[in-house]
């Protein structure tokens, strides 16, 4: 699928990996919706990347939230083309720890953005897209989801994060399946360890340690180079019903 002229739509496209990919589709001509909850970054973002793109405050985990945004996309152009998943948050917490168990709102809380959020955006987005008129080659949309290694390699204290993108890995082939019909396309990446905010209030030295962690390249991925794989997934028909990662060979230790 070409890139020009389409309309992307990126949750989490305010900071991170979402924010070079709303970069990324722009610089391609696409129009995007930047849909977050980071109100200030988003419309700073909108501004700087001119008339094509739009921030809409989002909640990925609220249906009526996730309706006004797709509603948004329909300002900027007829039909949501691509949309791109990367909302999401972390947390910390051994199953058992000396404070106690795990904490089960922190659990809940972290599968409720990071898996159902996303599951939340993939069905609305995909109903708009099966309306699309096909391409040359029948497609009417590409979704592409965001896990981790962390999906495999889960380290200590990492149960809710795990459980929520071994969640998005395990149900992107079944969706790829139900939205073929539809000419739909469904891909997941799984990032490695990667230079976005979440690694940024940590000190030079840690951050160098957790880059030399990485086989090749040794250092934590750019976040450009996330874009670029969405890039390549939404104009390679045959990528689909597939998780990729992305991690520079790093398979994650205990801790």
């Amino acid at each position: 699928m070409d890139i020009r002229d389409h309309v992307g739509f990126v949750t989490g496209g305010a900071s991170g990996l979402g924010e070079a990919t709303v970069r990324q589709l722009a610089a391609h001509g696409a129009k995007v919706v930047i849909a977050d909850l980071q109100e200030e970054k988003g419309k700073g973002l909108a501004e700087e990347l001119g008339e094509n793109v739009r921030f809409v405050k989002t909640d990925v985990t609220d249906e009526a939230s996730v309706h006004h945004a797709v509603h948004q996309a329909y300002e900027i152009g007829q039909g949501i083309h691509i949309l791109v998943n990367c909302a999401g948050i972390g947390a910390a917490q051994k199953t058992v720890s000396k404070k106690g168990p795990h904490d089960l709102a922190v659990f809940q809380t972290v599968i409720q953005v990071n898996l159902v959020g996303t599951f939340n955006a993939i069905r609305l987005v995909a109903e708009q897209m099966a309306a699309n008129s096909p391409n040359e080659q029948g497609e009417k949309g590409v979704i592409i989801n965001t896990a981790s290694v962390a999906a495999f390699e889960g380290q200590i204290g990492q149960a809710a994060y795990s459980a929520s993108k071994g969640g998005i890995v395990g149900m992107t082939l079944p969706i790829a399946r139900d939205l073929a019909q539809h000419g739909v396309r469904v891909m997941t990446i799984a990032p490695g360890l990667f230079d976005t905010p979440l690694f940024s209030a940590l000190p030079d030295q840690a951050r160098q340690a957790l880059g030399a962690m990485v086989p090749f390249p040794s250092r934590l991925g750019d976040p450009s180079e996330y874009a670029k794989l969405v890039q390549s997934i939404i104009e390679n028909p045959m990528l689909n019903g597939e998780v990729i990662r992305l991690d520079g060979a790093i398979r994650m230790q205990p801790k």
